[in-house]
């Protein structure tokens, strides 16, 4: 049963790869959250989550076919940070639609490496306190 865990995270992977490379920003945070997601799959598959006892079991009942809880501890707290930075990548993505209003990546690239406009001379000597 692992290696179907291994291979829809491989798929959600390559998924997640696709959609990073887009030119739509929204795609790109979706891709964000579905390769987080690839990745804790992947970790918690290779982390023998199929055990058929729990980790804690005590005495001499202890069996070989335990499940590995430091995996499964790790997953949990990559689901918070993951969903913690698709939060951040939303509010990104917002404030970008916001300011440039479009959410193709060209545009918002070709704003960005624009140069910054010129300061007018009066304005420098107005807030130096000088009068011409």
């Amino acid at each position: 049963m692992e290696w179907v865990g291994a291979i829809t995270a491989g798929i959600m992977a390559a998924l997640g790869v696709w959609m990073l490379l887009d030119k739509h920003l929204m795609r790109v945070v979706l891709g964000v959250a579905v390769f987080a997601n690839a990745i804790n799959l992947g970790m918690l598959t290779a982390g023998r989550y199929a055990g058929a006892e729990a980790a804690f079991v005590l005495g001499e009942n202890a069996g070989a076919d335990v499940a590995n809880p430091l995996p499964q501890a790790l997953v949990l707290t990559a689901i918070v940070i993951g969903f913690a930075l698709f939060v951040f990548s939303l509010a990104v993505l917002k404030r970008t639609h916001e300011l440039h209003g479009d959410k193709d990546t060209d545009r918002v690239t070709a704003v960005v490496e624009e140069p910054a406009p010129e300061e007018h001379e009066d304005t420098d000597a107005e807030r130096n306190g000088e009068r011409g």
